[in-house]
């Protein structure tokens, strides 16, 4: 049941995405006078799962959920249509137009795209308003550090200052800072001493493919609720005790207490429990799985969480200024493909994609993470390959320069050279995808 739930999250996001791209070339092209033939959500090979037309416009439903297109006539696009451009230019097309007005309509989709994000995190921000847990406030009992960030020098009860003197104020975000910003060194307190943790060489490379936080909040682990056939109720633990010890050893705080409780596997050990102020010992058997079936209480409970409200004046800049930070962000991502060693391993397909959807449906997370990929797909639409928006707008801009148009044989054999590009990276990002399910 997950999994369709991230499919069909995955698959309304894209469809709201492809809808609104391929209107930005529409809309533009009809400002011009240019005819658009096809107007298509998904490409329909062979055959369309419905189609009407309107004028002089098709609209249709394809069956492939890679995209989708507008056909916009006497322009060389993914169709290779050879026959119209045998003919004589007409008024009406694409190739009749001058380069400025081609440059608008080829620029469409991508502008309604950052359009798109401005007005979803607009309209995130009046619904839902912006909560984060601050830094300061995550560092009250210190970080929990998984195995990568003690590699990389963190010690668990550090409490993090900054990251290369630049402070975060978001805790959930000084990992992405860390790796975008490919940082240097990291500040921390320390047994109550300023300290600076230095980033080992070539470090940034391990993190991009981490997919989980490699630091947490430490809190104590106070008893919240119990799984159906829980161990550690079947013992007499209850809602409200807090757990500070396994054995003889001492563990105040909930992440060391799960990293512990996986070396008794089918064992039997005594936990050390504080009730009501006083504390007491509980003999629990600890199944096979490693886990006793009790969950803590919420982050919520411990810490005050940062919560601003926006009102429709206050939104917009502060819309705009998301979509700004995400399109850098975003870019910065992109960089570090090329600059880190091996990063190109963590690149995904349609897997990817969509397990960064929730496995349950959060209209919230949804919207942000459409506003993301609205963001996402402007950014790569307008990279200079042939067969994506980026390589007309290249061939135009060589055409406004030179004064000179590049030949329909040429754009005809660029698209090819550009589809089989997209092609090969479409195969590489989901081979990727199948590599990373059988390495689990």
């Amino acid at each position: 049941m997950e999994i369709l739930i991230k499919i069909a999250q995955l698959l309304l996001s894209l469809s709201i995405l492809v809808i609104f791209h391929e209107f930005g070339h529409f809309i533009a092209a009809r400002i011009f006078k240019v005819r658009v033939e096809k107007f298509y959500l998904f490409f329909n090979p062979w055959f369309s799962i419905f189609k009407f037309k309107y004028g002089d416009t098709e609209y249709g439903l394809g069956w492939l959920p890679l995209g989708g297109y507008v056909k916009i006539s006497g322009m060389i696009d993914e169709s290779l249509d050879k026959e119209q451009l045998k003919k004589d230019p007409q008024p009406w097309e694409f190739r009749s137009k001058p380069a400025w007005q081609r440059l608008i309509i080829m620029l469409g989709g991508v502008t309604v795209n950052v359009i798109l994000a401005v007005l979803i995190y607009i309209v995130m921000l009046m619904t839902w308003g912006e909560e984060y847990l601050p830094t300061g406030e995550a560092n009250k009992y210190g970080i929990f550090c998984e195995l990568p960030a003690r590699e990389m020098g963190l010690m668990n009860g550090d409490k993090i200052i900054s990251v290369d003197n630049h402070e975060v104020h978001d805790f959930l975000k000084i990992t992405p800072y860390i790796v975008l910003e490919q940082a240097r060194t990291i500040q921390v307190i320390r047994e109550g001493k300023v300290i600076d943790v230095n980033i080992p060489e070539g470090f940034i490379s391990k993190l991009i493919k981490q997919k989980e936080p490699i630091i947490w909040p430490r809190i104590p682990f106070e008893v919240g609720d119990f799984t159906k056939e829980s161990a550690g109720k079947q013992a007499g633990i209850e809602i409200g005790d807090r757990i500070i010890g396994i054995n003889d050893k001492e563990l105040l705080f909930y992440r060391e207490f799960r990293d512990e409780i996986q070396n008794y596997k089918d064992e039997e050990v005594v936990l050390h429990i504080v009730r009501n102020h006083d504390t007491s010992q509980m003999v629990v058997n600890v199944p096979e799985s490693g886990l006793i079936g009790i969950y803590r209480k919420s982050l919520d409970t411990y810490f005050e969480f940062y919560k601003k409200e926006y009102n429709l004046i206050t939104s917009v800049p502060a819309g705009a200024r998301k979509a700004y930070l995400s399109i850098g962000n975003y870019l910065k991502s992109l960089k570090l493909l090329f600059s880190q060693e091996k990063a190109y391993e963590s690149v995904g397909g349609f897997i990817t994609i969509g397990n960064i959807f929730p496995a349950e449906w959060h209209w919230q997370s949804f919207w942000g993470l459409t506003a993301f990929l609205s963001i996402m797909l402007a950014i790569l639409n307008v990279l200079p390959i042939p067969a994506l928006d980026g390589g007309h707008v290249l061939f135009l801009f060589y055409e406004i320069i030179t004064r000179k148009k590049p030949s329909d044989k040429f754009l005809e054999y660029a698209q090819i050279v550009g589809m089989i590009l997209l092609f090969a990276l479409l195969i590489f990002a989901n081979g990727n995808d199948i590599i990373k399910l059988f390495n689990k």
